[in-house]
């Protein structure tokens, strides 16, 4: 199997698909590019008060639009990332929510969709939290 890879315009990265692979919904298999790497640490959906948001759909859009403010710090934009880790601490809350985090991720992120991950643990380090994640981004030179 060869790869295909295509270029996403915006960032320049490469979204790396395998031939004959079912394409996926909303993350890409891998990405591939050349640049400054931005990463952050793991975001949760704290305001500059540090208060947490309530809910887990409103923790989600919290913690993006908080990953969209580092990024940007970094000269960085969502059409740059490249990698998303999630860590949720009830995976059924998440399905449940699939369609309104859509709505949210392409709010904040548009219709750009880096390699992600998500991992259900026991608990995130701030008690209340209900999700938290990484982010890599890459800033073509």
């Amino acid at each position: 199997m060869v790869p295909h890879p295509t270029t996403d315009a915006a960032s320049g990265a490469q979204v790396l698909q395998p031939s004959g692979w079912p394409v996926p919904k909303g993350y890409a298999n891998g990405m591939a590019a050349d640049g400054r790497i931005v990463v952050t640490g793991g975001v949760i959906g704290w305001d500059t008060k540090g208060r947490l948001a309530q809910g887990f759909v409103a923790q989600v859009r919290q913690t993006l639009a908080n990953i969209a403010e580092i990024l940007a710090a970094g000269g960085a934009g969502p059409a740059h990332l490249v990698r998303l880790t999630w860590y949720v601490v009830d995976i059924e809350e998440y399905l449940a929510s699939l369609k309104e985090l859509g709505r949210i991720y392409r709010e904040i992120f548009g219709a750009h969709y880096p390699a992600m991950a998500l991992v259900q643990v026991v608990r995130l380090v701030e008690k209340d939290a209900r999700v938290e994640i990484e982010a890599t981004a890459v800033v073509p030179r």
